[in-house]
């Protein structure tokens, strides 16, 4: 006899942002999600071990764990990825936290890897915890289908994804990212200059070319507003409408990423 629970086949996927960690499963052929804010007066790890302890789906047991992160990311072309060289090289180009562990995501639709890091400590929680460990960055699964979508129509697109106080601006030709920057926003004046700035770097035309917004906009109708001054085609993408009224684009605060992860699958 065994007192262990049988683990679930259903996938936990756990979302560490800047100000909370949120938790999503499917059950019962239903996306699940729970939103836990994060107590600044701790770590992110003892914030964790809490979670653990007082949110209803960490009671189950999992096959699989995906553990999407927040944070600065290094954009290397898929040929000059060398795993023993990742940390020399994004500590190169990123100033180091303390404490963390680098991790990567290969990208082999955008022939790219996305090397980030993550808090040692949370990492030692995770695994204390969990058996199936993968990580990935928080933004890869918007990067993918957004990929997808910008051979649609005849012109050029340049994407702003906005979470987590961070704007991530990205553009891409043929199988690569043809440009990808991040940036930390405080209002949609931060939003904007970042926006145009790039928009202009890539020599794209204000009265042909699109701009596609996402994510959590800072004043989503000012900023728009503002930049259809400067570029005739501004969108902003609605889930709902993006997928279709798909039910989980109806939960209440879900990131675009986690909706977009559920759908579009990786």
């Amino acid at each position: 006899m065994t007192n262990e629970r049988p683990a679930t086949l259903a996938r936990l996927v756990i979302r560490v942002g800047t100000e909370s960690l949120s938790f999503a499963t499917t059950q019962h052929e239903r996306v699940v999600y729970e939103n836990y804010p994060l107590n600044s007066g701790i770590s992110q790890a003892a914030n964790l071990r809490e979670a653990l302890n007082s949110v209803d789906i960490l009671g189950d047991d999992y096959l699989r764990v995906l553990v999407m992160v927040d944070a600065p990311v290094l954009m290397v072309p898929a040929e000059l990825f060398n795993e023993q060289e990742a940390e020399t090289l994004y500590h190169h180009a990123i100033t180091p936290r303390e404490h963390t562990v680098v991790k990567w995501t290969v990208l082999p639709d955008l022939n790219s890897v996305a090397i980030f890091a993550v808090n040692k400590d949370l990492t030692v929680v995770l695994a204390d915890r969990f058996h199936d460990l993968r990580y990935t960055h928080v933004a890869a699964p918007v990067w993918r289908h957004l990929h997808q979508r910008s051979y649609t129509g005849p012109h050029l697109k340049m994407y702003g994804y906005c979470h987590d106080r961070c704007m991530e601006v990205f553009s891409f030709a043929d199988e690569h990212f043809k440009f990808y920057n991040q940036f930390m926003v405080n209002n949609s004046n931060d939003a904007l200059y970042y926006l145009l700035s790039s928009w202009k770097q890539l020599g794209l035309v204000p009265e042909h070319d699109e701009l596609y917004l996402a994510g959590t906009l800072p004043d989503s109708e000012g900023m728009t507003e503002e930049a259809r001054k400067f570029i005739k085609r501004v969108f902003v993408i609605n889930p709902s409408g993006e997928f279709n009224r798909a039910a989980i684009t109806q939960i209440e605060g879900i990131p675009y990423d986690v909706v977009t992860l559920f759908i579009k699958g990786r």
